[in-house]
């Protein structure tokens, strides 16, 4: 709910500093908060004040263009008949033509404004109010609240009864909203464009909507205050209460007014007595917080026990084709392999090594070629031929 306050202080309008009475906070004020129905029914409002524009039809039509045909290698688009201007000869009629019709032009009978129901405009202006009497909502918007003694803020009827913007000036002071003034007088700065011949030249911001029941001069005396607006109870307008589709605005009751608007809009339990088929819209939960109710133990002991996760069987890998599978399995296998890369780098450690290796096996391999070799030459003299005297001395030895 937007806010559960039972009572609310009512506040003399001449001296704030006295309080006549208190009222009992209307049901209207602590209904949920629907932002979202706030924007969609401001935005079809907003749009029933629009006034139909478009083009005029014979806009880019009103030439007697033909085209030349074919032959005279230019484009076959209707042109500009006639001699001695540089309009003559121009294209004509095509959208894509300098000065020539609209693709699509527009209509005055286009769809410009929007129904919305009844109830969903009863909501919005219901959530509104609520907004209005929860300060860190009002604050959000931009109005300075810090002096002002409560929200939602209810002053005596005598405020009625002003007729001297003078009179309305310093009651809005004794109430804690000059600085909530002095803001919208610095607010106003020139619009740009077109905007300046059109009557609207400035913008500013807005200040507080003052609620009346009866009005006997309060319309006059405020409505020469900048960005301060004044709105009858019974003709409380969404435009008003959120403009730009924000809720939250600073609204100033009189007692009346704030008497009647809990009359009009009734209890959650009744219907709404001047709003006719109308109850005020109840939240959906009474408890919003959804984790505390699925943790308790009310839900918790009725509830299925918690289904285990399905063991997934991963998808065997070969380790000698996959690396990461081959370390895991081999925990030092990604430094053997480093290794085996440094070794082929003779500028690192390992490869200083690999070198040394190498050429200690070649001298080893050096030295044993020659040793093979000696070895090889004695094996063949064995069977070299013997010489001839020695022959010969054998020989007669025999006979």
């Amino acid at each position: 709910m937007a806010t559960a306050r039972p009572v609310v202080s009512v506040y003399q309008h001449d001296d704030a500093s006295r309080k006549k009475e208190t009222l009992p906070m209307p049901y209207c004020m602590t209904t949920g908060l629907r932002p979202d129905l706030v924007r969609f029914v401001h935005m079809n409002m907003a749009k029933n004040r629009r006034q139909a524009y478009a083009v005029s039809s014979k806009a880019g039509y009103d030439t007697a263009a033909e085209s030349w045909g074919t032959g005279r290698a230019v484009a076959r688009i209707p042109r500009v008949p006639g001699g001695g201007t540089h309009r003559s000869g121009q294209a004509a009629f095509g959208n894509m033509c300098r000065g020539g019709g609209m693709f699509c032009p527009t209509k005055t009978w286009r769809r410009w404004h929007r129904k919305t129901n009844v109830t969903m405009k009863r909501h919005a202006v219901v959530t509104a109010l609520a907004a209005s009497a929860l300060p860190p909502l009002v604050m959000a918007r931009g109005h300075k609240i810090d002096e002002v003694a409560e929200l939602p803020l209810v002053v005596t009827d005598g405020a009625q009864g002003l007729t001297k913007t003078k009179q309305a000036v310093e009651m809005l002071k004794k109430l804690g909203c000059e600085t909530e003034v002095n803001r919208i007088l610095k607010s106003r700065k020139a619009r740009g464009g077109k905007a300046r011949i059109r009557n609207r030249k400035y913008t500013m911001r807005r200040g507080p909507i003052v609620v009346y029941a009866e009005d006997n001069g309060i319309v006059r005396s405020f409505r020469n205050i900048p960005g301060v607006e004044t709105a009858h109870v019974d003709r409380l307008n969404l435009l008003k209460l959120a403009p730009g589709g924000t809720f939250g605005r600073f609204i100033i009751w009189t007692e009346g007014a704030f008497r009647k608007i809990s009359q009009m809009y009734g209890t959650l339990k009744s219907s709404a007595p001047a709003k006719k088929g109308y109850r005020l819209p109840r939240s959906v939960m009474e408890n919003a917080d959804v984790a505390r109710i699925i943790n308790s133990d009310e839900v918790q002991s009725v509830l299925r026990p918690k289904l285990e996760k399905a063991r997934r069987i991963g998808l065997k890998k070969n380790p000698l084709k996959n690396p990461l599978v081959m370390a895991r399995l081999n925990p030092g296998y990604m430094q053997k392999k480093e290794m085996r890369k440094r070794a082929h780098d003779k500028t690192t450690k390992e490869g200083q090594v690999v070198a040394k290796r190498v050429k200690l096996n070649k001298e080893a391999a050096k030295a044993h070629k020659k040793d093979g070799k000696a070895y090889y030459a004695a094996l063949m003299k064995a069977f070299e031929p013997k010489p001839k005297e020695a022959d010969e001395g054998e020989e007669e030895a025999e006979e």
